[in-house]
Order: C-alpha cells, then structure tokens, then sequence
C-alpha cells in the first residue's frame, strides 16, 4: 500500500452530526488499522465553545457511534488515540480571520510533525465553502511552498449547473482543480469499485458489455424510510437532487465509461467525464413526460404501524409537489451504447432497502426453445452496491425429466463470504485517499457540471403545474404506472432483502 505522509485534517463544522457520526470513527478504524502516518493531528473547528478535552469527550470517549468499537479496547489504546484530536473555536461567525486558527495549526505543525501537509475538510453547508476558502488563502494557509494543501467538500454540490458553476468557481479562486476533492461517499463501497473491475479485468463480461449483447440497463436505490426529520432539506432538494444527480449518475458513469488507459485517477475520471456528457440531455416536453415521472408517498400502514404521507411530514409544505419518487429513462449517444434504454430511479418508503444494478442481455438471436417461456426471463448480471453485497448471474438451464423444460438459474457471489477480507468503510476508503492524493473516487468540476447539464432540464420541466406527482402507499414500489417506462414486457426488478429475492409490486 501507498505510504501516508505525516499531516493534519483540520475540519470545519466539526461540532455537528457527521463528524461525530461518520469522519472520526472512520478515523478511528485507519488508526486501528495502522492506515494513519506517524505524525497525524486531527483539529475540530467550528463556531461551538469547547476545550480540546470537551471535544474529545464528545466525539471519542463519550460518542455513541464509537462506543462499543473502544470497549473492546484498552485504556491506553483510545487515550493515545484521543490525544491526536484537538479543538479550535472560531467564535460566532466562520467568515472571520483565521488568526487565531492559523496559529493553532502552525503550533500543532511544530509539536506534532505534520510537515505542512494539511487537508481541510468541509462538513458546513455549500453557501460556506468559498468564504472558508477565502478566510484561509488569506490567512497563507493555501501556499504549498512547504507541504501540500488539499480542500474536501461534500455534497450537495450544487442545487442546479448554474449554482454548482459557481461552487467551482469560488474555489478556483483560492485553490487549484487537483486541489480540490468533491466527496461522494456513495464511490467509497466496495461493490461501486467493482463495477470497474468486473468489466475490465474479466473476459466474461468485457465482449459483451455494448449495444450488442445487452438489452437494457436498470439501477434502483430504494430506501425503507421516509424523509424523517429531514423534511425541511428534502422539501428543497428531493429526490432527482439529493439521489439522481450525484450518487446514481456516479454509478452510471461508471457503467458507461470506455476503458481508461491505465487505472491512475486522471485516467479514469477522464472516461467519467465522456461518460457524463454522452448521456442523450432531453429538451422537449414529450420526450420529458414519456422519459420521467416523479412520484411521492402517501399515508399507509405498514406492518400494522400507520406511517404519515410526505406531505404530513414535520418541515413539509402540505401543498408539496416535491418527489419522494424519481424514475428517468434515459439513452446514450456513443458507439458502445446507441438505443439502450437505461432506467434509473430512486425513492423513500419502499418495502426494501437496496441499491442495485441489473444488465438486462439480449435473448440469443435465433430461438431454439421457442416454445419455452425462457425467452421472457432474459439472463441477468445483478451487483448488489448494498446491503447484501454481491454479484449474482441468472442463466437458463434445462430442468430434469422429459422434454426441453428450461428455467433461470442463479449463480451468486458474496462480499461477505470473504472473511480474510478487509472491507473499509465509504469515508475511511475516501479519507485514505485524499490523505495519499489519490483523486481516483472523488468529482472533478467538469464530472459535476455535466451531470447537471443532464438533470437540469428535468427539474425545469418538473416545476410544470401540469406536470403529475404520481401518489404511492408508503411501503410498496412506487407508482403502480411505473413500469409503463420500460418498452416490451419488461419492467422494475423489485429486489427483496436476500440478492438472489424478487418480490411482488407490493409488501405492507
């Protein structure tokens, strides 16, 4: 493995929830895991008065998302771990001089070894990011003379091109492209990985990944619960932007890419890029009304406990035409891909809780079982991206006894069957990289810009009054018009919570 070189993580909004929740027990695990640098300072900042041994109370010895991880550990073990984070407080407002901040950094530098190398991490919403950037430029803490300097931001990046254009443009100002790492945490599971692998690395799947031999391509990301409290959020953002255009269009660059020249990063977010801007961007409305529905939960009773519709949910406007349910089908303009369908959607309250993609491959070009129903059962590739991990193919074989009888068979592999394995966590596989400059999983500008262009015309036609909200009972799959999408007898593949499970429409 790379070597890590010593350096500090110094993170803005570090007294709220995904500090505590996601970046310190992840920390923790590259610690526990002696993925860290020998000289390694974690430094909290944010506008909440605390001492460094408040904060590590808060986010360690006293966490709730870490407490049975150091129970299994000595005292001596998570002091020593403790006595890496510190605390910076930085007063009522973040667009402030970093005086103070910068002298606590250059202090820490000096004791701990960190050789100038920093990363600052950005958990604070997008109207921040180019105030902290300025704040820290002037305050010399961008200048690479000595030691590196790396900027991490999380999503949502953007709330539409024009927003996400001048996300990238303030901090262009401040730092440069290569400087700069747009997390997505969805890139840092494993399964995502494979997707490159799977088609690169075997020559299985690699001939027949194109227009040729596959018929259509489907991704669900289906999630068990509603917008719980984060009603007033999701009331501005919905599903299309909180789901579709960051994490699954990831994932479909990914399916779509030609294969890079080699597997360094610039290489292979290049062919995302192309990727991105291959998608076919629809502009009229037919094409848009055909191509796109939206959809929202509705109150329903679910294992004998009623739940509330989106629009009663606390921070909901009760006139809300927001989507809980985005269902697109889409084409791409290139060699590889001319006339496959792809159909993505994504949704709240639906009876599993999965993220999958299913290549969908042609029937073979001259019949032989006519007679049998096999040809409505298309052989499959499944990668489960969660829970469940895994990859399973359907295939047809002959059932025993008299006759040409041919049903699907499966042939599965799964993530957890590796027990020798070591399967990191999304934010310490991403973390890990950033600390080791490895860009490979993180958005480029341009990779974020182009999925815009593609979504933007979405959201504009969806603003329509006219334009329907398809209700569905919270716990089914949605719509029940949604698999009108698909052409043929084709329609949603409704996983259950075992890979190898298809349900009904509906559970409850």
């Amino acid at each position: 493995m790379k070597k890590t070189q010593n350096q500090m993580l110094i993170i803005f909004g570090a007294s709220g929830d995904l500090t505590a929740r996601k970046l310190v027990p992840a920390i923790y695990n590259l610690y526990k895991g002696k993925h860290l640098p020998e000289n390694f300072v974690v430094l909290g900042a944010s506008r909440s008065a605390m001492t460094d041994e408040e904060f590590r109370q808060k986010v360690v010895q006293e966490s709730e998302f870490l407490k049975d991880k150091i129970s299994k550990e000595g005292k001596d073990f998570i002091a020593d771990f403790a006595d890496k984070i510190f605390y910076e407080d930085l007063g009522d407002n973040y667009d402030t001089k970093y005086t103070g901040l910068s002298k606590r950094i250059q202090q820490l530098n000096e004791e701990k070894g960190c050789e100038e190398n920093y990363i600052f991490y950005l958990s604070t919403p997008p109207s921040l990011y180019e105030v902290i950037a300025k704040n820290l430029c002037e305050a010399g803490l961008t200048q690479e003379e000595k030691g590196w300097k790396r900027i991490i931001v999380e999503k949502p990046f953007g709330y539409s091109l024009a927003t996400a254009k001048e996300l990238n443009e303030g901090l262009h100002k401040y730092f440069k492209e290569p400087q700069v790492y747009r997390i997505d945490h969805y890139l840092g599971k494993e399964t995502v990985q494979n997707l490159l692998v799977t088609r690169f690395s075997n020559s299985i799947f690699e001939p027949t990944w194109n227009r040729r031999y596959i018929h259509h391509v489907e991704i669900t990301n289906a999630e068990t619960v509603g917008v719980e409290k984060r009603g007033g959020y999701y009331d501005k953002s919905g599903a299309l932007r909180d789901m579709f255009q960051s994490h699954l269009l990831q994932v479909v660059s990914l399916i779509v890419m030609e294969p890079p020249i080699n597997s360094s990063a610039e290489e292979i977010r290049d062919e995302k890029v192309k990727a991105l801007k291959s998608l076919r961007i629809m502009t009229s409305d037919e094409e848009l009304a055909n191509h796109t529905m939206k959809g929202q939960y509705v109150a329903s009773t679910i294992n004998g406990k009623k739940v509330k519709g989106y629009r009663e949910e606390e921070g909901v406007n009760p006139d809300s035409k927001t989507e809980t349910f985005a269902a697109v089908k889409f084409f791409v303009d290139n060699w590889r891909w001319k006339d496959v369908p792809f159909y993505v959607r994504t949704a709240k309250y639906m009876p599993t809780k999965v993220t999958e993609v299913v290549i969908h491959f042609k029937s073979p070009a001259h019949e032989v079982f006519k007679s049998q129903d096999v040809y409505k059962k298309d052989n499959k590739l499944i990668i489960r991206i969660q829970p469940d991990e895994g990859i399973l193919i359907k295939f047809g074989v002959k059932v025993p006894g008299l006759g040409f009888n041919v049903e699907q068979a499966n042939m599965d592999f799964y993530y957890s069957d590796l027990d020798s394995a070591e399967i990191m966590d999304a934010y310490e596989r991403l973390l890990l990289d950033a600390m080791q400059g490895d860009a490979t999983l993180y958005a480029r500008a341009d990779e974020v810009e182009a999925a815009w262009k593609f979504v933007d015309p979405i959201l504009k036609y969806w603003e329509n009054e006219d334009v329907p909200t398809y209700g569905y009972a919270a716990g089914t799959w949605g719509p029940r018009n949604s698999d009108d999408m698909f052409e043929g007898h084709f329609g949603w593949r409704n996983p259950g919570n075992r890979l190898t499970d298809e349900t009904g429409f509906c559970i409850l």
